[in-house]
Protein backbone atom coordinates (compact mmCIF):
# COMPACT_ATOMS: atom_id res chain seq x y z
CA UNK A 1 0.00 0.00 0.00
CA UNK A 2 1.10 3.79 -0.79
CA UNK A 3 1.88 5.69 2.53
CA UNK A 4 -0.93 8.42 1.33
CA UNK A 5 -2.66 10.13 4.42
CA UNK A 6 -6.31 10.12 4.18
CA UNK A 7 -8.31 12.99 2.72
CA UNK A 8 -8.85 15.26 5.53
CA UNK A 9 -6.94 13.90 7.96
CA UNK A 10 -4.19 15.84 9.00
CA UNK A 11 -6.48 18.56 9.49
CA UNK A 12 -8.97 16.78 11.47
CA UNK A 13 -6.13 15.93 13.70
CA UNK A 14 -4.68 19.45 14.31
CA UNK A 15 -8.44 20.73 15.14
CA UNK A 16 -9.07 17.56 17.47
CA UNK A 17 -5.82 18.00 19.62
CA UNK A 18 -3.77 20.50 20.26
CA UNK A 19 -0.94 18.66 21.72
CA UNK A 20 -1.10 16.57 18.53
CA UNK A 21 -0.89 19.78 16.61
CA UNK A 22 2.24 20.68 17.80
CA UNK A 23 4.00 17.29 16.81
CA UNK A 24 2.16 17.43 13.39
CA UNK A 25 3.50 20.63 12.90
CA UNK A 26 6.81 19.80 13.72
CA UNK A 27 7.09 16.90 11.99
CA UNK A 28 5.35 18.11 8.35
CA UNK A 29 8.27 21.27 8.69
CA UNK A 30 10.91 18.51 8.69
CA UNK A 31 9.56 16.42 5.53
CA UNK A 32 6.44 14.62 6.96
CA UNK A 33 5.74 11.24 7.81
CA UNK A 34 7.27 10.02 4.94
CA UNK A 35 10.70 11.04 4.51
CA UNK A 36 12.30 8.27 6.03
CA UNK A 37 11.24 6.17 2.90
CA UNK A 38 9.64 3.53 1.92
CA UNK A 39 9.66 -0.91 2.29
CA UNK A 40 11.50 -2.30 0.21
CA UNK A 41 10.51 -5.49 -1.03
CA UNK A 42 7.00 -6.06 -0.20
CA UNK A 43 4.43 -6.57 -2.76
CA UNK A 44 1.14 -3.82 -1.77
CA UNK A 45 -1.07 -7.32 -2.32
CA UNK A 46 1.35 -9.89 -0.46
CA UNK A 47 -0.52 -10.01 2.91
CA UNK A 48 1.91 -13.21 3.63
CA UNK A 49 5.23 -11.15 3.28
CA UNK A 50 3.87 -8.06 5.43
CA UNK A 51 2.99 -10.55 8.13
CA UNK A 52 6.27 -12.31 7.98
CA UNK A 53 7.55 -8.46 8.26
CA UNK A 54 5.58 -8.26 11.02
CA UNK A 55 7.11 -11.11 13.06
CA UNK A 56 10.62 -10.17 12.32
CA UNK A 57 9.84 -6.89 13.84
CA UNK A 58 8.40 -7.87 16.97
CA UNK A 59 10.10 -7.10 20.28
CA UNK A 60 13.02 -5.15 18.38
CA UNK A 61 14.01 -1.63 17.50
CA UNK A 62 12.97 -0.43 14.04
CA UNK A 63 16.73 -0.28 13.11
CA UNK A 64 17.09 -4.00 14.17
CA UNK A 65 14.16 -4.91 12.38
CA UNK A 66 14.88 -3.39 9.05
CA UNK A 67 18.53 -5.16 9.28
CA UNK A 68 16.93 -8.56 9.94
CA UNK A 69 14.00 -8.28 7.32
CA UNK A 70 16.81 -6.94 4.59
CA UNK A 71 19.02 -9.86 5.44
CA UNK A 72 15.49 -12.46 4.60
CA UNK A 73 14.81 -10.49 1.74
CA UNK A 74 18.47 -11.41 0.29
CA UNK A 75 18.54 -15.31 1.36
CA UNK A 76 15.38 -15.15 -1.10
CA UNK A 77 16.52 -12.82 -3.95
CA UNK A 78 15.17 -9.75 -3.09
CA UNK A 79 11.61 -10.84 -2.01
CA UNK A 80 9.54 -12.35 0.94
CA UNK A 81 9.93 -16.02 1.08
CA UNK A 82 6.31 -18.07 0.15
CA UNK A 83 4.73 -20.33 3.21
CA UNK A 84 6.45 -23.12 1.35
CA UNK A 85 9.90 -21.81 1.44
CA UNK A 86 9.96 -20.63 5.03
CA UNK A 87 8.57 -24.77 5.40
CA UNK A 88 11.82 -25.84 2.85
CA UNK A 89 14.18 -23.80 4.97
CA UNK A 90 15.76 -25.73 7.52
CA UNK A 91 15.24 -23.80 10.68
CA UNK A 92 18.26 -23.38 12.20
CA UNK A 93 19.55 -22.54 9.10
CA UNK A 94 16.90 -19.63 8.85
CA UNK A 95 17.85 -18.82 12.31
CA UNK A 96 21.53 -17.98 11.66
CA UNK A 97 21.12 -16.61 7.99
CA UNK A 98 18.70 -13.86 9.73
CA UNK A 99 19.48 -13.69 13.17
CA UNK A 100 15.92 -14.63 14.65
CA UNK A 101 15.81 -16.15 17.52
CA UNK A 102 14.20 -19.88 17.53
CA UNK A 103 10.76 -18.92 18.91
CA UNK A 104 10.91 -16.45 15.85
CA UNK A 105 11.48 -19.28 13.59
CA UNK A 106 8.54 -21.34 15.21
CA UNK A 107 6.43 -18.32 14.22
CA UNK A 108 7.24 -18.40 11.32
CA UNK A 109 6.76 -21.98 10.53
CA UNK A 110 3.20 -21.75 12.14
CA UNK A 111 2.35 -18.47 9.96
CA UNK A 112 3.67 -20.46 7.04
CA UNK A 113 1.74 -23.79 8.25
CA UNK A 114 -1.67 -21.88 8.54
CA UNK A 115 -1.51 -20.30 4.89
CA UNK A 116 -0.63 -23.75 3.47
CA UNK A 117 -3.54 -25.53 5.23
CA UNK A 118 -5.99 -22.82 4.16
CA UNK A 119 -6.96 -21.92 7.86
CA UNK A 120 -5.83 -18.60 7.64
CA UNK A 121 -7.05 -17.44 4.26
CA UNK A 122 -5.34 -14.51 3.94
CA UNK A 123 -6.88 -13.04 0.56
CA UNK A 124 -10.14 -12.01 2.18
CA UNK A 125 -8.49 -10.23 4.63
CA UNK A 126 -9.48 -6.70 2.59
CA UNK A 127 -13.07 -7.99 2.97
CA UNK A 128 -13.16 -7.93 6.46
CA UNK A 129 -13.41 -5.63 9.61
CA UNK A 130 -10.49 -4.52 11.68
CA UNK A 131 -11.78 -6.67 14.60
CA UNK A 132 -12.21 -9.71 12.43
CA UNK A 133 -8.78 -9.39 10.92
CA UNK A 134 -7.51 -9.25 14.60
CA UNK A 135 -9.64 -12.38 15.76
CA UNK A 136 -8.15 -14.32 12.28
CA UNK A 137 -4.29 -13.21 13.11
CA UNK A 138 -4.81 -13.80 16.75
CA UNK A 139 -5.21 -17.41 16.09
CA UNK A 140 -1.66 -18.19 14.64
CA UNK A 141 0.83 -18.59 17.02
CA UNK A 142 3.26 -16.32 17.39
CA UNK A 143 0.92 -13.14 16.01
CA UNK A 144 -0.65 -11.57 18.77
CA UNK A 145 -2.35 -8.04 19.01
CA UNK A 146 0.50 -5.56 18.25
CA UNK A 147 1.48 -7.60 15.04
CA UNK A 148 -2.25 -7.88 14.00
CA UNK A 149 -2.33 -3.72 15.08
CA UNK A 150 1.07 -3.33 12.56
CA UNK A 151 -0.99 -5.29 9.72
CA UNK A 152 -3.63 -3.14 9.72
CA UNK A 153 -2.18 0.38 10.03
CA UNK A 154 1.16 -0.46 7.53
CA UNK A 155 -0.04 -3.07 5.12
CA UNK A 156 -4.02 -2.72 5.04
CA UNK A 157 -3.83 0.78 5.16
CA UNK A 158 -6.84 0.94 8.01
CA UNK A 159 -7.28 4.70 9.27
CA UNK A 160 -8.54 4.28 12.73
CA UNK A 161 -6.62 1.50 14.67
CA UNK A 162 -4.79 2.70 18.15
CA UNK A 163 -1.71 0.54 18.78
CA UNK A 164 -2.54 0.51 22.17
CA UNK A 165 0.15 -2.56 22.81
CA UNK A 166 3.35 -0.60 21.18
CA UNK A 167 6.09 0.85 23.41
CA UNK A 168 6.58 3.23 21.12
CA UNK A 169 3.38 5.02 21.19
CA UNK A 170 2.84 4.58 24.72
CA UNK A 171 6.40 6.48 25.10
CA UNK A 172 5.22 9.45 22.73
CA UNK A 173 2.07 9.60 24.41
CA UNK A 174 3.58 9.72 28.10
CA UNK A 175 5.85 12.56 26.60
CA UNK A 176 3.65 14.50 24.99
CA UNK A 177 0.95 14.48 27.10
CA UNK A 178 3.41 14.99 30.51
CA UNK A 179 2.09 11.82 31.97
CA UNK A 180 3.67 10.04 35.38
CA UNK A 181 4.14 6.95 33.97
CA UNK A 182 3.66 5.18 30.74
CA UNK A 183 -0.32 4.73 29.88
CA UNK A 184 -2.25 1.82 29.42
CA UNK A 185 -4.94 0.84 26.98
CA UNK A 186 -7.52 2.66 28.80
CA UNK A 187 -5.74 5.94 28.85
CA UNK A 188 -5.03 5.82 25.83
CA UNK A 189 -8.09 5.02 24.48
CA UNK A 190 -9.38 8.20 26.22
CA UNK A 191 -6.50 10.08 24.93
CA UNK A 192 -7.55 8.73 21.65
CA UNK A 193 -10.43 9.36 21.61
CA UNK A 194 -10.73 12.79 19.45
CA UNK A 195 -8.38 11.44 16.78
CA UNK A 196 -11.46 9.11 15.58
CA UNK A 197 -11.28 8.11 12.42
CA UNK A 198 -7.28 8.85 11.94
CA UNK A 199 -6.18 7.33 15.23
CA UNK A 200 -3.46 5.02 12.37
CA UNK A 201 -2.64 8.64 10.78
CA UNK A 202 -1.89 10.02 14.92
CA UNK A 203 -0.01 6.91 15.40
CA UNK A 204 2.17 6.79 12.69
CA UNK A 205 3.09 10.61 13.66
CA UNK A 206 3.87 9.66 17.19
CA UNK A 207 6.54 7.06 15.54
CA UNK A 208 7.60 9.25 13.45
CA UNK A 209 8.01 11.93 16.59
CA UNK A 210 10.61 9.52 18.25
CA UNK A 211 11.94 8.53 14.77
CA UNK A 212 10.71 4.69 15.77
CA UNK A 213 8.42 4.21 13.04
CA UNK A 214 8.40 0.33 12.70
CA UNK A 215 9.99 -1.17 10.32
Amino acid sequence: MSDAIPAGAIEHLRAADPVLRGIIDAIEQDGGIGARGGRRGIDPDDHYGALVRAIIGQQLSAKVAYVMNERLLERFGGRPPTPAEVLAEDPEELRAAIGLSRMKVQFLRSLAEHVTDGSLQLEKMDELSDEDVIAELVAVKGIGEWTAHMFLIFHLQRPDVLAVGDLGIRSAIKGAYELDELPGPSEMETIAAPWRPYRSVACRYLWRSLDNTPA
